[in-house]
């Protein structure tokens, strides 16, 4: 399990001094020719650390990835539409923030020249990270240059704190004092909460595509949790390894019997493991696709492939998380982004919201989006904004960004 004991805001020396915070603004952005975001969500969920730090009349310089330009700079991918949200973002909390900055470049004369600028209660964006290959290799001297920028570091990125990059573990080794953000504690308190001492009972739903993607957290909460329930794409592989014929559903065919393994290990052990009584077929994959309802597990039509849950998984779903106090949720129950396949991903959507009674965590981009589009995200107690990150966590793995921080004396 990642290493929770780690320095915190209120034990680091902020004020008036000048403070680098690894954000996580890889935001996606229009093609328009003057790029807008079409999601701001990661701006926002950072918002809170910022506050906390320009309250303090810290000298704040921001550094962040977006996209993967692969250490060339690419105009498309640049950070500059940011600032705009940013000042914004920080108008409506602390006044008029006009002086929040810009630098072409995240290291070199011109961010040392920007750095020495900035006034107490002052911000300022660096260029993206990755324009230099540096980033990504962990390279020493690259994270050298970051860490003399600042006397202070405050990694708040949990999307990227499971990779061992210059910004979130080399720069650790080059300053006298790092520190968790506010967001990057919330996620590592509440999932720590969940996969450690979670109240029971503990369901937790996985869905997505692929088995592989998720083989590692299956067998990780199999040892925590008391019912699996397996949806989307993934559900198909271990139908497969039950025997059943799912026409032509996703399926991994290398990880059947990986499949296999993890219901032998979660009947020794006990644990509910559900998985679709029902589903929703197709000819295609296809938006304009006309659903059929299919009850049992097979065999499917020939030539006809699932691409959502049922109404009677819907509601032996809902009754598992209906009496849960603590619900983890990672990938949809299908092809949501399709109308017509969204109902199964949407009806969970709302059943993990009516439980009042539950801790309930959201992880992974597509669950993250499904919630949101469904209109529940505020009923939920977290929505994580680290994809891999979430699911490395849950595995049990190392987080390289929290590995790296100060620990508490």
């Amino acid at each position: 399990m990642a290493k929770l004991s780690f320095r915190d805001l209120d034990d680091s020396e902020i004020h008036d001094k000048r403070v680098l915070i690894r954000v996580d603004f890889n935001v996606p952005l229009s093609n328009d020719a003057v790029p807008r975001i079409l999601d701001d969500t990661r701006i926002r969920e950072t918002i809170p650390t910022l506050e906390y730090v320009l309250r303090r009349k810290a000298k704040v310089i921001l550094c962040s990835h977006l996209g993967r330009p692969k250490g060339k700079i690419v105009p498309a991918l640049s950070l500059r539409p940011v600032v705009d949200r940013l000042r914004e973002l920080l108008d409506h909390l602390l006044g008029p923030q006009e002086n929040v900055g810009f630098s072409p470049d995240c290291v070199g004369e011109i961010a040392i020249e920007l750095v020495s600028q900035l006034g107490s209660g002052q911000t300022l964006l660096l260029e993206n990270l990755r324009f230099h290959p540096e980033e990504e290799a962990n390279d020493p001297r690259f994270a050298q240059q970051l860490a003399a920028l600042c006397d202070v570091y405050i990694n708040d990125a949990f999307g990227s704190a499971h990779r061992a990059h210059a910004s979130t573990e080399g720069v650790t080794h080059f300053v006298s004092k790092s520190a968790a953000g506010l967001l990057l504690e919330s996620e590592l308190n509440h999932l720590g909460k969940a996969l450690n001492v979670p109240d029971k009972p503990f369901v937790a739903i996985l869905g997505g595509a692929k088995v592989s993607d998720k083989i590692g957290v299956i067998e990780s909460l199999i040892e925590k949790a008391d019912a699996l329930l397996i949806g989307g794409g993934m559900a198909y592989t271990f139908l497969r390894a039950q025997g059943h014929s799912t026409g032509k559903s996703l399926v991994e065919e290398d990880k059947i019997g990986v499949a296999r393994a993890a219901l032998e290990q979660a009947k020794a052990k006990g644990i509910r493991f559900l998985m679709p009584v029902d589903h929703m077929l197709a000819d295609s994959f296809d938006a304009d696709a006309q659903p059929e309802p299919f009850e049992g597990n097979g065999p499917f039509p020939e030539g006809k492939m699932a691409l959502d849950i049922g109404p009677k998984t819907i509601e032996l779903f809902a009754n598992e998380i209906t009496s849960a106090r603590t619900v983890l949720w990672n990938g949809p129950m299908g092809v949501f982004e399709f109308p017509e396949f969204s109902r199964g991903t949407n009806a969970i959507a709302k059943a993990v919201a009516d439980n009042a009674e539950a801790t309930t965590i959201v992880g992974g981009g597509d669950s993250v989006a499904a919630i949101q589009q469904s209109g529940f995200a505020n009923h939920i107690t977290h929505i994580s904004t680290g994809g891999g990150a979430s699911l490395e966590f849950m595995e049990g793995k190392i987080l390289p960004g929290v590995e790296a921080l100060t620990e508490k004396s």
